[in-house]
């Protein structure tokens, strides 16, 4: 009897001629009895990962699996593909679980899918010890970190059940979504042994990425699908209700929409999700209840109408465009209401509801740190690509070519005077109020609330009167962001003065906003060399002291603050504002803050010093 090889299973079962990028050994390292671990992203085919050596070994393989719509679609995929499968969670009753069992006792399916809360029951314990095992996939692996973004506990017994087989099957584990500590955790949690680990890279070079802020979301949503009516798209909304009003509004616009959220009958489900997957309709509207295990190679767009809670459900959500490698779109509608969105959600979230006080309250904190995460890359103005590559610990360069930020133009402004007096309203508001509160103390404003508590008397009440609210909250968020105010966890944070505050106040940093250019100018480039005017040597030199003095106070060569080029160029241009200082060659964002105001300082004393002698 001729055994298959790993192609002509793939061929045969997949209609694949030859493996994706990190399939090929994973497979191999399977097949010799390896623990694996693959981490690869949406798109990136991991069934394949464990379907095909599950077909050449000779037991039975179980998937441990999340989500019952996950375990639904990949059998009937499986099915479709000559294979036998099945699955086993809540959704059948208990005479379909009991045939279902008996069916897999008598070897009459090769894959079998469970939910992890099955796996130490006694009917499925008993049934998993007296067949032959060959090996278990953990699927969604990042469930078992408390630390990943959808953790279920019941994951951590993956173990104990693997421990109990009267034959240890080799293990693997495959997520698509994974920071660096999640991955430990997988390594370590799940007790794998000498597993063979293939991190491939995060990248998905034909994905656009786009982050607009729309005045009115649901106008903006019909602009950008007026043009793409013959493409096939995913609107992702927070909530069920977002859902609904946004089928509702494409339908009258003539759309071809259909809805998904698990508010939803499993009849009503089924059929939409159908309607989409052979292009009935060109458009889905859904909650993250949709995708997990939809292979949809067509999706040409995918449109987050709110901004979803981490950077991790982002880009798997996201990463369902563009499966087919066919360049693919990816827009994520801000607004600042999706931040306390989120925050509402977390709060109301069942998440590690299992857990001790103290753990609830680590997981609180690292769902706050992800939330100001993913906030952070709707307000940068660098590379989104890089943003999210970092994120997941892999180094990318600082220009993809292919997102908003490396193809869209914006200008600097100085906002260090408005920053200030934010910080120091915070600091006269002693950390009991939120983002709302501030804005409307340093605007002035006449609310009942306001003058009820007395917030009219403080010095800084009033102090950025005229400006626009929007634009106070746009200060603030990047206050926050820069580590010049802090922002409690919670469904009501309040701020706090963060490390960086006396900086501010001391005049020793300085603020800069990053404002889309609305008239499409191209962004001033850096002054070269020959551009540049004769320096002054004497303010050259004092330059030099400065950067000198930064050297001793930073224990750190003087080339490493600024170079002897960068300094003559500023003795040259003789920059006064912060934008100007960042047109100099050198000069970057990251050492403006550091080092910027010192610089500048010492520029504007000998500019006042020689109109002193010039009018002496």
């Amino acid at each position: 009897m001729n055994v298959p090889t790993k192609l002509q299973v793939l061929e045969q079962y997949f209609g694949y001629a030859s493996f994706r990028p990190g399939q090929e050994e994973l497979i191999d390292a399977l097949l010799r009895g390896q623990d694996v671990v693959g981490v690869m992203p949406t798109g990136a085919g991991k069934s394949l990962c464990y379907q095909v050596p599950a077909l050449l070994m000779e037991g039975v393989t179980l998937v441990v699996s999340p989500l019952i719509s996950l375990m639904k679609d990949q059998v009937a995929a499986l099915v479709q593909n000559g294979v036998r499968g099945a699955y086993l969670n809540s959704s059948l009753t208990w005479g379909q679980y009991q045939k279902a069992l008996r069916n897999a006792r008598a070897g009459l399916y090769k894959i079998i899918y469970v939910a992890p809360e099955r796996l130490l029951t006694p009917e499925f314990l008993d049934f998993a010890q007296s067949v032959e095992v060959s090996m278990v996939v953990i699927d969604e692996a990042h469930c078992v970190s408390q630390w990943g973004q959808d953790f279920r506990p019941s994951y951590l017994d993956i173990p104990d059940f693997v421990d109990k087989l009267p034959r240890r099957p080799v293990v693997s584990a495959f997520t698509a979504t994974a920071t660096p500590r999640v991955r430990r955790d997988i390594l370590s949690l799940l007790r794998l042994r000498h597993p063979f680990v293939n991190v491939t890279s995060f990248d998905r070079p034909n994905l656009y990425f786009e982050v607009r802020r729309p005045k009115d979301k649901l106008q903006e949503l019909f602009a950008l699908l007026e043009p793409r009516r013959e493409k096939s798209g995913i609107v992702y909304c927070a909530t069920r209700k977002g859902v609904e009003e946004v089928c509702t509004a494409l339908g009258e616009r003539g759309f071809a929409a259909t809805r998904y959220h698990a508010g939803l009958s499993d009849q009503e489900r089924q059929k939409n999700q159908e309607d989409f997957l052979y292009d009935r309709a060109t458009v889905m509207v859904a909650t993250n209840a949709f995708g997990m295990g939809i292979d949809k190679s067509n999706v040409s767009f995918v449109i987050h109408y709110n901004m979803p809670k981490d950077l991790e459900s982002y880009y798997q959500e996201a990463g369902r465009a563009g499966r087919d490698g066919q360049p693919a779109e990816c827009f994520l509608l801000y607004s600042g209401q999706d931040v306390s969105l989120a925050r509402f959600l977390l709060a109301h979230s069942e998440e590690g509801q299992d857990l001790d006080p103290r753990a609830q309250e680590q997981l609180a904190q690292q769902n706050e740190r992800r939330l100001q995460a993913m906030t952070g890359y709707c307000h940068t103005t660098s590379c989104l690509r890089e943003y999210i590559l970092h994120y997941f610990g892999e180094h990318a360069p600082t220009q993809c070519g292919n997102c908003q930020n490396c193809l869209g133009v914006f200008q600097q402004v100085d906002v260090t005077q408005q920053a200030r007096e934010i910080t120091v309203c915070v600091g006269h508001l002693r950390g009991r109020y939120g983002a709302a509160m501030v804005t409307d103390v340093v605007r002035g404003s006449k609310s009942e609330k306001v003058l009820r508590q007395g917030l009219d008397r403080f010095p800084s009440y009033g102090k950025l009167r005229g400006q626009k609210e929007d634009f106070v909250r746009e200060v603030i968020h990047t206050l926050v962001l820069q580590g010049f105010l802090e922002q409690s966890a919670g469904e009501y944070p309040t701020l706090r003065q963060g490390d960086r505050a006396l900086e501010l106040l001391r005049g020793e940093a300085c603020v800069l906003l990053q404002v889309r250019r609305e008239d499409g100018d191209a962004v001033p480039k850096k002054k070269a060399p020959q551009d540049l005017p004769k320096g002054d040597p004497q303010l050259y030199d004092r330059l030099r002291q400065v950067r000198a003095k930064l050297s001793a106070a930073q224990n750190v060569p003087v080339y490493v603050i600024f170079s002897n080029a960068t300094l003559d160029a500023m003795a040259a241009y003789r920059p006064t504002t912060p934008a100007q200082l960042l047109e100099v060659p050198g000069v970057g964002q990251a050492k403006l803050q550091k080092y910027g105001m010192a610089f500048l300082k010492e520029i504007q004393d000998w500019a006042r010093e020689r109109a002193g002698q010039a009018g002496g």
